[in-house]
Order: structure tokens, then sequence, then C-alpha cells
């Protein structure tokens, strides 16, 4: 059963598909995600998770299928400024922090509203102030990522994705590269987001987070979505042999 397509599908996929070179990563992936809504993306290393976040915010062009966000037909998008455009409305994060060690948390926070957007200074320097509040890091805008905890990082990634004003946020594996206790940081950080409404895909696998959090988890496995519905039925009836078999090595 697949996640409701209502009116108000924010996020769209139909029929994706993706390789690289001979391996076929998606295989007529097909899902939706209404504005507003959480869902988790789980599946073993390998299943085609990451590879369908970056195909949503155009960082990776599909070969075949259809992918919306919003106003944005993202399998269409050809140019710079449609990229910039999606961008804005579509904002990820990543597993590894990507912040320029040159750059202070406030500086990185600012780069992109700033320098792509070309947003005035002044007005995103006092987003960026309220962002690091938001995230819990006020106090450290002039700090060095080197100067930061990796979970400090992970969250000053957050704001600057968040200085866009994005409508869709995408998470890719954020705690993996963590230690339970800054992972713990993260965690409430994006409990947060979640809570005021951002819609948000999520590519996780802390399966007592996604119970938490998610409208709806999709597990996928080999490219295909093998399974979805709601977190309590999936994580906790799940009606397939191979999510019963996934489950029982990550519970």
């Amino acid at each position: 059963m697949s996640a409701p397509e209502t009116v108000a599908s924010l996020v769209r996929l139909a029929g994706v598909h993706k390789a690289f070179g001979a391996v076929e990563v998606l295989r007529g992936v097909s899902l939706a995600v209404n504005k507003g809504e959480a869902v988790c993306i789980i599946g073993p290393s390998g299943s085609g998770k990451s590879t369908l976040l970056r195909c949503i915010n155009g960082l990776i062009p599909v070969d075949r299928g259809e992918v919306h966000v919003g106003p944005h037909a993202v399998h269409l998008l050809r140019t710079d400024r449609e990229m910039i455009a999606l961008r804005k409305d579509v904002s990820i994060v990543f597993q590894q922090y990507n912040l320029f060690p040159h750059k202070t948390a406030l500086e990185n926070i600012m780069m992109a509203p700033v320098d792509v957007l070309k947003q005035p200074r002044a007005e995103v320097e006092a987003r960026a102030h309220d962002l690091l509040k938001k995230v819990r890091l006020a106090g450290k805008e002039r700090s060095y990522p080197g100067e930061l905890s990796g979970g400090q990082q992970q969250r000053v990634a957050i704001a600057r994705a968040l200085a866009m004003r994005p409508s869709v946020m995408l998470f890719d594996e954020v705690t993996a590269a963590l230690d339970p206790e800054t992972r713990k940081e993260v965690l409430v950080t994006i409990r947060q987001l979640v809570e005021e409404g951002m819609t948000s895909i999520l590519v996780t696998h802390e399966m007592a987070f996604a119970r938490e959090i998610a409208n709806h988890v999709y597990f996928t496995d080999h490219g295909v979505i093998v399974e979805d519905g709601p977190p309590a039925a999936l994580l906790g009836n799940p009606q397939k042999e191979r999510t019963r078999a996934f489950l029982e090595q990550v519970l």
C-alpha cells in the first residue's frame, strides 16, 4: 500500500529509474509525500535510498520516470536558474557535514542565501543568528567547524539548510557518523522541525526514531519499494518476508 496521494502532495515520484553504468539502482520507484508529513525511508545499504534523495533535489538526473516537488518538474529541469529555484525549495543534509572549514558557523549558514540567492546580508545574518538559537548553538557563531563536535557540526549543517527557507527538508543518514550522545542532539533538532510541520524525508537506520516521528515508512531493497505503511504497522507487523528479515537484523 502506498501513501495516499492527495492534492496536498508536495513531493511525488512516479516510476523513477536510475542506473549507474550496468548497475540499476532505482527500478521504478513511486511515492508521495504530503505537505507537513515526515516520511522515513529504511533499507539495507545499497538499496537506493540516498540516490532517491539526490534525485528529488536534482543532484542526480533520473533516467526514466517523473519527480515533482511543488511547482518543479525536477526530471525536466536543465538550466542553472531552474536548479537554483528548486534548491531554494528543497534542502538536503548529508551524513558528512560538508561545512567550509575556513568559515565560521555563522558564515557557513549565510553563504548560500547571500552568494546564491543574493539576499541582503543584514537580513540573512539576523536569520542565521535565529537559526543557531533554533538548533541550540547560540554562542557558537564565531566557532569554526574544527572547534565543534560532530553533533554540533551537523546542527550547523541543518541550520545552513534551513537558511534557504525550504519547503522540503531531506536528511540522508545524518546521524550515521555520530556517537550516541551527539546523535541524540541531532535527533532532537529534527524532531522539533517535524513537530513544527516541516515536510521531511529521512533516510535513516534509527528505527525507534522513525516509529516516533514518521507519518509513513518505506522499506526499499534492490532499488524497489518492497513495502510501505504507517510506522506502527510496517515496523510492528510487516507483511513481506524481506521486510521481516531486515527488521529482525536491526530491531
